[in-house]
């Protein structure tokens, strides 16, 4: 009989139907086109009335801008700490760049887009005619550069913290860590997405497609890598 190994395929299945559900759901909130009726639930014809409130502006968004700062370099730190125990250097490491590639993913998408945000739509008092984001060709009037969400993508971008403790390349690693990662980035990421809807940043849609391409960045980048950290843990012993 040939040695057990780990359920690699199984949990590779469960991810891909999590992010494939996640995708279907974001094309669906696009093709019934939600996003101008609730803009509109929370806009008037002048603009949004919470843009500027002080927790949403202030605390909330500057604050949260400035926390992910603190958290890209506390994670550079992880990555440098000769920790003992834990993922290996190789692990964090690639953690590390796929954060990283997400975050310059989603500011070179929206310099690219020529989506404007909720707070220039002509429905609000702006110039900008509401349009789908995927316009590609043509200008909506206003300023554009509004999609993804780049703030949303400040906390998103972390996704991949999670993968070395759910999608280990060695067996017996606990989960637990990485399920708490993953609540976290989720939370804190559906914190920053709210909040901007909220001031007419972005609508819901920019914040769920953030969700897919950070997410689909950290498990295509992590799955190409496990052959590479698996190699790597070999010669390390397994620890949680």
């Amino acid at each position: 009989m040939s040695p057990l190994r780990p359920p690699v395929v199984s949990t590779a299945n469960a991810i891909a139907r999590a992010w494939l559900v996640l995708l279907l759901l974001t094309l669906g909130w696009d093709a019934a086109g939600m996003d101008l009726p609730v803009m509109s639930q929370i806009g008037t014809p002048t603009g949004f009335p919470w843009r500027h409130h002080p927790l949403l502006e202030t605390v909330l968004h500057n604050g949260g801008r400035q926390l992910a700062t603190l958290a890209y370099l506390l994670l550079w730190g992880w990555v440098l700490w000769p920790a003992a125990s834990g993922p290996s250097r190789r692990e964090r490491g690639t953690v590390l760049a796929l954060v990283t590639l997400s975050m310059v993913t989603v500011s070179l998408l929206k310099q690219a887009s020529r989506a404007s945000c909720p707070w220039e739509w002509s429905a609000f008092g702006g110039t900008a005619v509401y349009t789908s984001h995927w316009n590609l060709l043509t200008g909506d009037g206003g300023t554009g550069g509004c999609f993804p969400g780049g703030h949303a993508s400040s906390a998103l971008s972390f996704l991949a913290l999670c993968l070395p403790w759910l999608w280990s390349p060695v067996a017996g690693r606990r989960r637990a860590p990485g399920w708490r990662w993953l609540a976290a980035v989720l939370l804190a990421g559906g914190l920053a997405g709210v909040t901007q809807t909220l001031r007419g940043a972005h609508p819901p849609s920019h914040t769920l497609w953030t969700l897919v391409i950070c997410s689909a960045i950290a498990l295509a980048g992590w799955r190409m890598a496990r052959p590479w950290l698996r190699a790597d843990s070999i010669q390390r012993p397994v620890t949680p």
